[in-house]
């Protein structure tokens, strides 16, 4: 945990925005994964963790702003509890810790949300994302299900708020970059044409155990880094593979970081590969170079495209100009996602609280239709103390190129005949963290290596 008044002070600024009524959170549970007490790894919800600060199963807390209070509902450990895990820190230190000094069983809840209605007092509260909590949500609140209509005014203000990193939360996010890049060092280091991908996998993660942080989200190590979200890793890797390893950490109080590199499973790129790294870097470099306050996420997004553009019609995948061709979204055939996202407690920070609010404006809404852009999950103008990724890509997707070769799309910037020869490229990705400052970034945590001839030498440290 932080300093209890870390908490006491993000609550009260949250207070701030409202002039009456409850703010509602809920904590999240152990979900079985066969069997009730064979649970998935606990995580706390990232909002109530923020404000709370425990990590604890089965709370809620309600903020009161006309009490000017907050109240945690949640239960001490039983005996039975105590028999099976020991005794522990009990709920009421832990509440004391973060500077909550009521504290009522869980079942008091319902009792107390009623009472508050019957005030009418409004309750508000954010999107649940887990069945659990939308279930409790109808019986605290007597709604049928089509009836859970989140507060689009909390959402604004907890966004608003989680939005603006803290130098005690920077400094929690270069922990967990500085630990993320030793194991993808680790990574180039250890990989050779033999192994299996989950041979690196498995290593990182006993890797991340040993710094006493755990992955923050199911890692991508794979030869076919076209898949954008392959969590598949039973490949055996061979000379002339590339391998995409996209993995972080998380710290012990929720931060994470996200890191990609993209390497050659021998000591050598092959010619092609080194060209398509060559503009990826190009392409990451020139949105690296953009950031800054004030500063449109998607143009920098854009400016990337065309960079990647650029570069793909030198080596003859694509032909024409390259800013007709990213205004005609003809590049998105070689990167179909977004240039990057918010990173903070959550590795897509906020995505629970939806896209629109945190990553786009009324005034600028997000495009939902058009290919490529639709994924963009940050648009809006960046602010001082923002985290994000920057993550550019080129990803040869066989069964995409033959759609769209099929419908003679884009053709006037598509080389299909030449791209033909070469669908079995893969995906090359590479991806650093963050924060937005005054004088325009500061790349987060230790130096990864990047360069084509700095992957050379790690690659030349690791074992044959």
């Amino acid at each position: 945990m932080f300093e209890k008044e870390i908490y006491i002070k993000r609550r009260s600024e949250l207070s701030s925005k409202f002039s009456s009524g409850l703010l509602l959170f809920l904590g999240n549970i152990e979900n079985p994964i066969n069997f009730e007490h064979n649970t998935y790894p606990f995580r706390q919800d990232s909002s109530f963790l923020y404000y709370m600060g425990i990590k604890s199963p089965k709370l809620a807390a309600v903020v009161d702003i006309e009490a000017g209070e907050t109240v945690l509902f949640g239960d001490e450990m039983s005996i039975d509890d105590i028999v099976w895990m020991g005794q522990q820190q009990t709920l009421n230190e832990k509440a004391q810790w973060v500077g909550i000094t009521s504290l009522r069983p869980f079942r008091d809840l319902h009792q107390y949300l009623e009472k508050a209605k019957k005030n009418n007092k409004p309750v508000h509260y954010l999107p649940p994302y887990q069945s659990h909590n939308k279930l409790l949500l109808q019986q605290l609140l007597n709604l049928a299900i089509d009836e859970i209509k989140p507060s689009v005014a909390l959402i604004q203000a907890v966004v608003s708020q989680r939005n603006i990193k803290a130098a005690e939360e920077i400094v929690e996010l270069e922990k967990a970059v500085d630990v993320a890049v030793d194991m993808h060092r680790l990574a180039i280091k250890m990989t050779r044409p033999g192994m299996h991908e989950f041979e690196i996998s498995n290593a990182m993660q006993h890797f991340a155990q040993n710094k006493q942080m755990s992955l923050s989200y199911p890692p991508i190590v794979t030869k076919h880094g076209e898949i954008l979200h392959n969590h598949i890793q039973y490949h055996k890797i061979k000379a002339g593979d590339m391998l995409l390893n996209d993995s972080g950490v998380e710290t012990a109080l929720g931060y994470a970081s996200d890191l990609t590199r993209t390497f050659p499973v021998g000591k050598r790129f092959n010619p092609l590969q080194e060209e398509l790294y060559t503009i990826v870097l190009h392409a990451f470099k020139t949105a690296e170079a953009e950031l800054a306050p004030d500063v449109a996420f998607k143009n920098i997004h854009l400016r990337a495209c065309e960079a990647l553009a650029e570069g793909l019609i030198q080596i003859g995948f694509m032909k024409g100009n390259a800013q007709d061709a990213v205004a005609n979204h003809a590049h998105s055939l070689f990167f179909q996602c977004g240039l990057g996202h918010m990173l903070g407690l959550d590795v897509h920070d906020m995505e629970d609280l939806g896209e629109q609010y945190v990553g786009y404006t009324a005034d600028e809404p997000k495009d939902t239709e058009t290919f490529g852009i639709k994924s963009l999950r940050l648009g809006k103008k960046l602010e001082v103390g923002n985290v994000v990724t920057v993550e550019p890509g080129i990803y040869i997707i066989p069964e995409l190129i033959q759609l769209w070769g099929q419908q003679n799309l884009h053709s006037d910037y598509i080389n299909y005949d030449f791209l033909s020869k070469h669908l079995d490229i893969g995906g090359i990705r590479i991806e650093d963290d963050y924060v937005i400052q005054d004088s325009g970034y500061h790349r987060l945590g230790k130096y990864l290596e990047r360069e084509i001839h700095e992957i050379y030498e790690l690659k030349d440290q690791g074992t044959d």
